[in-house]
């Protein structure tokens, strides 16, 4: 056996044996405190203000129930809904909605959820509002969202609204429940008792429901909803019944529905879910829950108790619920990052954190010890930000932060075992994000309240900065996302592109978001009002939706569960790394769509102009496998108000209105979503400028310059609001509003002739950093791109861009076979020259050829040399004067010289000096001294 199986095995073991003590002593409450430490959380709450509060918010809460109950009894357990009338213990459903219910059981049994779809037209009622006792065979009576008028529906045209009304008076009555612990006032338990009891006995007599269609949705459905993830009514009845525990023995209530409940709630877990991706993480949040509120196997004749319930949580898997051990294996354990869209990744992190937190809080095991993968994946996660602190929103992902309570959690298991180095860097990097303002410290819930730490250290705090976790590059396969960053504060840009691979996907093809300016600029249009939904289906989920390429109108593929990833070709930095070199980063990904069997590749590079001003390059090429005619349009969407088009000259273009890019002209249904449709036709090169105002603030401006083509259409259109936008990531002039928009169309292939564009942002006020921006190829050289980008301070950079390594380019005494080249000129003097997949270049004087491998090299000018850095052997000629003394080079490790050695002049070039580089370096100085 090995070692770290081994030390798994003990450590089950260990559990289960601290577990059976716990349960033999059938002490409650205990899932989240226990009576032993109760005086010490009173003395807290008289200490921790923002502890105190939710104390008080929950206590101010419940006053108007106690006096509603205290009038009437029965006012909210008659609010739940149930069979009240009808009694029935049988639930039928037709797929995603709930049919009917049928049969007769002894008392009044739960009603069902409505459908899976929570998206619906009707309000759901305040508890106020609701009828009492209400079951009537006409459905629900719910007020029309959008008429404002009461309606009698369908159940499964409520969306949530069945399950919610339950949530919500339960959660009442879990918080009395907490409320009669810490103040022994009976009170508080009778208002919860009740609620508890009823619920529990109509669950006990009610049966798991049946899927009349015999759908997938036999196979996930919970037994208060359609998905045994979003069984969160599990949690508030496990809470009530822990601080209700000794109130229910000293009046001898029988116990046995209630734990009978508990127990087929958590078979059902076990028996249903999907085992492939994130549900099994949710669902071993519930059986945790309810693993620990059990007593012992032997205390229960079906022997289902704590350790049953532990050890299908922890160790065994079963067809539709994998353990956590087994369910671990999905990560990246390269990377840390999980296989699905950031929302739903970071949302992991947590109810693993909560799950290990529980598990700790009963065994005092320090159980995160046996799964280091859930730190790293803590700590990669800030691999997701942009500059601004908010995740990126590719697939079903929104802007957000990345959740405070994962670094709470982590800081709180840290100071319980002492871990100070750890607790120091986890709390220095959560002290960031309350500097920066995007999280005060609260208590929402019961987590919170009982397992953060009081108050954050302060004093030896490393001092850490969230740049620190992130990298200029950084790739993760497994999700195919591969994001750029440059640039601090206000002067930071990032690119973000991504693919299609894992669960929560959009069929996207290789799409890219992009911030600059505090902004991000360029958003993802994120998901619909829900997965089910029509918008989201045609919309959201569909290729229009993405900053991406189109074929013929019709590329799509299957979202949400997506095994479409592009290949990343080529990247600077390397991922995960830093470099001494940082004016460049890019990266080369190549896709092939689907649909209409296309070959893709997107070449996306930040430059730093010689001031903080970065620019962005975008090389989009497209073309059909099979010849013949054919469709590519090039879309990219921006925050702002307007956007204008501009000729060479810089006078507007004409648009006229049009009626293309609609499904009446065989697009996909997506194109119907774009509105105030205009369009022109030109040749030329042109630009665009998408400007965002907002109050108190200069314009934001974002200028696309346009490579142009023959016959290429240019349209402005607008796009449906962006759902993955947040008050972080856009300002809210254009929160929930219309996107500007730009189409390229293109009525042939764009390969040979790829789409090429700059993207250049600044201010209002700044000096644009970009003067003009020209593109050129070459007829005999058609995989070739050239981009000449005019900088205001007599700057130029040349950037030559081939379609792949292997590609040749031959212009005069200009040469290159190789991927890419940029050179920055002032006037006619080299400032720096960065090579990539390069195997032979030529130009002013140097000669640099590859030892096999293609190179990826940079060289900057300096006082006395140049300076250097290369990932593979390399010969370097370089430009010399003839009767000058040879330069020396440096060669550095870990910034410490390595090695010395002078360059010699080329015996076919007396004007050129030879360096040879037997290997990478991180720093090559070449120093000239003088005569």
């Amino acid at each position: 056996m090995k070692k770290g199986v081994i030390k798994i095995y003990i450590s089950v073991c260990f559990l289960m044996v601290t577990l059976f003590a716990i349960a033999q002593a059938e002490n409650h409450p205990r899932i989240y405190v226990n009576n032993e430490t109760k005086a010490d959380f009173l003395n807290t709450l008289e200490t921790v203000s923002w502890k105190k509060a939710l104390v008080e918010k929950k206590k101010q809460n419940l006053v108007k129930y106690l006096e509603f109950v205290a009038k009437d009894p029965t006012w909210l357990v008659s609010r739940l809904q149930m069979n009240w009338n009808t009694k029935h213990d049988k639930v039928y459903l037709k797929g995603g909605d709930f049919s009917h219910s049928e049969g007769s059981a002894p008392v009044a049994t739960v009603r069902y959820s409505g459908t899976r779809d929570w998206a619906t037209d009707y309000k759901r009622p305040k508890l106020e509002e609701v009828e009492p006792y209400s079951d009537d065979p006409r459905g629900l009576y719910l007020e029309h969202k959008e008429t404002g008028k009461k309606e009698w529906i369908h159940p499964s045209k409520a969306g949530f609204a069945i399950e919610k009304l339950n949530e919500q008076i339960m959660n009442l009555a879990q918080d009395a429940a907490f409320l009669y612990w810490l103040t022994n006032d009976k009170k508080y338990a009778d208002f919860a008792a009740p609620v508890f009891l009823t619920y529990m006995d109509g669950m006990f007599y009610r049966d798991a429901p049946i899927d009349l269609k015999k759908s997938n949705q036999q196979h996930i459905s919970g037994l208060a909803t359609f998905e045994v993830i979003h069984e969160g009514i599990v949690v508030s009845l496990v809470t009530a019944y822990d601080f209700l525990y000794n109130y229910f023995q000293e009046n001898n209530t029988n116990l046995e529905h209630a734990v009978a409940v508990f127990q087929k709630w958590g078979d059902q877990i076990i028996e249903k879910g999907i085992p492939d991706n994130n549900w099994n993480l949710f669902q071993a949040r519930f059986l945790t829950y309810i693993a620990l509120v059990l007593e012992s196997n032997s205390k229960y004749s079906n022997g289902k108790g704590q350790e049953y319930f532990l050890d299908h949580t922890f160790n065994t898997s079963t067809d539709r619920q994998l353990a956590i051990k087994e369910s671990l294996l999905v990560y990246d354990h390269e990377n840390g990052i999980w296989p699905e869209s950031s929302s739903y990744s970071v949302h992991v992190i947590t109810t693993l954190l909560r799950i290990f937190t529980l598990l700790d809080h009963a065994t005092n095991n320090n159980e995160f010890l046996n799964y280091p993968i859930v730190e790293k994946a803590a700590l990669a996660s800030f691999q997701y930000l942009f500059p601004s602190g908010y995740t990126v929103g590719f697939g079903d992902a929104n802007h957000k932060i990345l959740p405070p309570e994962n670094f709470e959690l982590l800081i709180a298991n840290y100071r319980k075992y002492d871990l100070k180095e750890k607790e120091a860097l986890i709390s220095g990097l959560l002290n960031q994000i309350i500097d920066d303002k995007l999280y005060t410290r609260h208590a929402n819930d019961y987590f919170e309240l009982f397992f953060y730490v009081d108050d954050l250290a302060q004093g030896d705090v490393q001092n850490v900065s969230i740049k620190d976790l992130t990298s200029p590059t950084f790739y993760a396969s497994n999700v195919s996302m591969f994001n750029q960053r440059m640039g601090a504060e206000s002067d930071a840009v990032m690119v973000s592109t991504a693919a299609s691979y894992g669960n929560h996907t959009h069929a996207n093809g290789i799409s890219m978001e992009l911030f600059a300016n505090n902004y991000v600029l360029g958003p993802d249009s994120g998901k619909g009002p829900s997965y089910w939904h029509p918008t989201f289906r045609n919309y959201y989920a569909r290729m229009p939706a993405h900053n991406t390429v189109v074929v013929d109108g019709k590329s799509d593929y299957a979202n949400m569960r997506s095994y479409n990833p592009f290949v990343l070709d080529n990247a600077y930095p390397k991922s995960g790394k830093k470099t001494n070199f940082d004016k460049i980063t890019f990266s080369k990904v190549s896709f092939v769509e689907p649909k209409t069997r296309s070959d893709q590749q997107r070449f996306t590079a930040i430059i730093q102009s010689n001031t903080a001003q970065k620019y962005i390059v975008d090389v989009f090429r497209s073309k059909k496998q099979i010849p013949g005619k054919q469709k590519h349009e090039y879309i990219y969407r921006n925050l702002g108000q307007s956007l204008k088009l501009f000729n060479k000259q810089g006078r507007d273009l004409k648009l006229s209105a049009t009626k293309d890019l609609s499904s009446d002209k065989g697009d996909l249904k997506a194109y119907d979503f774009f509105n105030k449709k205009v369009k022109t036709q030109t040749s030329d090169d042109v630009a665009a400028l998408f400007t965002l105002k907002s109050e108190n603030q200069p314009n934001n401006y974002m200028k696309l310059w346009v490579k142009g083509s023959d016959n290429q259409s240019i349209y402005n259109v607008e796009s449906p609001k962006s759902n993955a936008l947040s008050k972080g990531t856009a300002p809210s002039e254009v929160l929930d509003k219309p996107l500007p928009t730009l189409i390229l169309k293109r009525e042939e292939a764009a390969w040979i002739n790829p789409f090429a564009v700059v993207f250049n942002p600044f201010m209002e006020g700044q000096n644009n950093a970009i003067k003009n921006v020209s593109f050129s190829a070459l007829e005999e050289y058609p995989n070739t791109q050239i981009i000449t980008v005019e900088q205001s301070d007599k700057i130029t950079d040349n950037i030559v861009l081939n379609a792949s390594n292997g590609d040749v380019v031959k212009k005069g005494r200009f040469f290159q076979r190789g991927l890419l080249s940029i050179g920055r000129y002032s006037k006619e003097n080299l400032e720096f020259m960065f090579l990539s997949g390069m195997f032979k270049y030529e130009h002013n004087g140097w000669d640099i050829v590859s030892s096999g491998n293609p190179v990826t090299i940079s060289i900057e000018k300096t006082n006395q040399g140049y300076v250097l850095q290369n990932n593979e052997a390399v010969t370097l000629n370089m430009p010399f004067e003839k009767g000058r003394a040879p330069a020396e080079l440096n060669l550095y490790q870990d910034n410490i010289i390595v090695g010395k050695r002078k360059g010699t002049v080329n015996r076919n070039n007396s004007n050129q000096l030879v360096f040879k580089l037997e290997k990478a370096y991180d720093k090559v100085e070449i120093i000239f001294s003088e005569n």
